[in-house]
């Protein structure tokens, strides 16, 4: 794999797509807090475990929302990298997130 430190572009390339990604991660804010309630307040397992899941899908959905955004920058920022090496990072931040998530 090659080295990603030269290639590594901020989250969300634009202010309306850091908007978009602080949202969403404020909704999922919103849903783990639930979770601690319904906790706090001793719901039955099967529905705690039924949001942890939805939590989960949607923690999720932001990483893979980050790593498009990620390889749409890689793939068209412009720099003299070959197309192998380009590609190479692509599959490393997704591999890395994929990695992450098992």
């Amino acid at each position: 794999m090659t080295d990603l430190s030269g290639a590594l572009q901020p989250v969300g390339t634009t202010e309306d797509e850091r908007r978009r990604i602080v949202n969403r991660l404020k909704r999922l804010e919103g849903q783990v807090r639930g979770l601690q309630t319904m906790v706090e307040t001793g719901k039955d397992c099967d529905a705690v475990l039924t949001q942890m899941m939805a939590a989960k899908s949607a923690f999720d959905q932001v990483g893979l929302h980050i790593i498009a955004q990620s390889m749409k920058t890689c793939m068209s920022d412009g720099s003299a990298r070959t197309h192998d090496e380009t590609i190479d990072d692509a599959l490393a931040v997704f591999l890395k997130y994929v990695n992450c998530v098992r």
